[in-house]
């Protein structure tokens, strides 16, 4: 029994730790924002970079966002990668230039960058700015990346936002919360401690000498969370812009929904699982505290897997507590769910209003059931390839 009461302890503070780190993000979000004043001096010449892969419905879109906020010296290119549409014509006549890139066997976003990086050094810019082909692009976000990227000299990332299509579903709408409370307010709570946050993919802004050096060709789901653990690594932790900002919208179809979620949290669960405890141990022997952050946030779960490790946790010191009498367990397991509760809700009454109304967040518990195949498919069949999300209109 004792061997039995250990066990749950320690499973008990695995949830309360990263609840704990949820709970100090949202805490230090709180306040309200003061922007930080645009860096003076020169605009750097910029490059941005559209790797696309069938993307014909939505890349015009994308340009048309991007080609006013170009200024004298900047390019667009669009890396049209292993395309069966007519995603480099229309990438083209949107004034984009284009390049093609045909490799079956080598599929995935980082194959498409390193392909664009390497095409881009016969005439390189200062900055180069990478942006999905699926996204909206705000009025002066190129040219504040740009110029915080200049100032910097570090990787730039931009608050990336996801909404939720016209009439979608419930599920769909707790998982635009989620990402809220990702992408914008854990973001910012670490932002206002001055350490380094996640990468999400788009919107990331570079020096071109460092990312010209960058190991980017590779099929990892997450490409970019390891970009941003290669470049923190190297004494190159990025800052989060929170006043520039990209929008994308999760797909409409229950299909493209599933395929996206399993491919995002499939990666991030194999990083954390694979990567994170050597490179913690890595950082922690060079004293690398910003690197050592970055890891324990990684290592807090998506809300919908957190919720759920936290009420079997909670189940389980229960029953210890009937079989043995142990209460430190349930006491851990309690506070860690009072804090996640805690958590989701002032996120909601500061910035998820305008998302979901509170009567139906309610439904995450349900949502979180859902995802239950998800996170046991990680361990019975885990998808490890990339694969295009189908999009609307298809």
């Amino acid at each position: 029994m004792i061997v039995v009461e250990i066990l749950i302890g320690l499973l008990a503070l695995g949830v309360l730790l990263p609840a704990t780190l949820l709970l100090l993000q949202v805490l230090l979000s709180l306040p309200a924002y003061r922007p930080h004043r645009l860096p003076e001096g020169r605009r750097p010449t910029v490059a941005i970079l559209i790797p696309a892969h069938n993307e014909a419905l939505l890349i015009a879109g994308t340009m048309r966002t991007i080609m006013p906020q170009l200024a004298a010296g900047d390019r667009v290119l669009v890396v049209a990668d292993n395309c069966s549409d007519d995603t480099a014509r229309i990438a083209a006549a949107c004034g984009a230039e284009v390049v093609e890139r045909a490799n079956p066997e080598r599929r995935g976003k980082g194959y498409a960058l390193d392909f664009g990086v390497r095409h881009l050094a016969d005439d390189p810019p200062e900055v180069v700015v990478i942006v999905d082909a699926d996204c909206e692009v705000d009025p002066g976000t190129v040219n504040r990346l740009a110029r915080v990227c200049l100032e910097s000299e570090l990787p730039v990332q931009a608050l990336y936002i996801m909404r939720s299509p016209p009439g979608a579903s419930l599920r769909t709408k707790v998982a635009e919360f989620a990402w809220l409370v990702k992408g914008k307010v854990r973001a910012l709570g670490y932002h206002r401690l001055g350490l380094p946050y996640q990468l999400m993919g788009t919107g990331m802004a570079f020096p071109w000498r460092d990312l010209r050096s960058a190991a980017l060709a590779g099929g990892h789901l997450q490409e970019e969370t390891r970009l941003g653990l290669d470049f923190t690594r190297a004494g190159k932790p990025q800052l989060f812009c929170p006043e520039a900002r990209v929008t994308s919208f999760f797909p409409a179809s229950a299909e493209g929904f599933k395929v996206q979620r399993t491919q995002w949290e499939h990666g991030h669960l194999a990083i954390v699982l694979g990567a994170a405890p050597m490179l913690f141990a890595e950082a922690l022997a060079r004293g690398n505290i910003k690197m050592m952050a970055l890891l324990l946030d990684l290592c807090v779960p998506p809300l919908a897997l957190l919720t759920l490790l936290a009420l079997a946790v909670l189940a389980c010191s229960a029953a210890l507590l009937a079989a043995s009498g142990a209460l430190l367990p349930l006491w851990l397991a309690a506070a860690a769910l009072l804090m996640l509760g805690l958590s989701v809700l002032l996120s909601w009454s500061r910035y998820g209003r305008q998302v979901i109304s509170l009567g139906s967040l309610a439904y995450a518990p349900l949502y979180a059931l859902w995802k239950l195949p998800l996170y046991w498919n990680f361990l019975a069949k885990r998808h490890t390839r990339w694969v295009r999300t189908r999009r609307d209109g298809e």
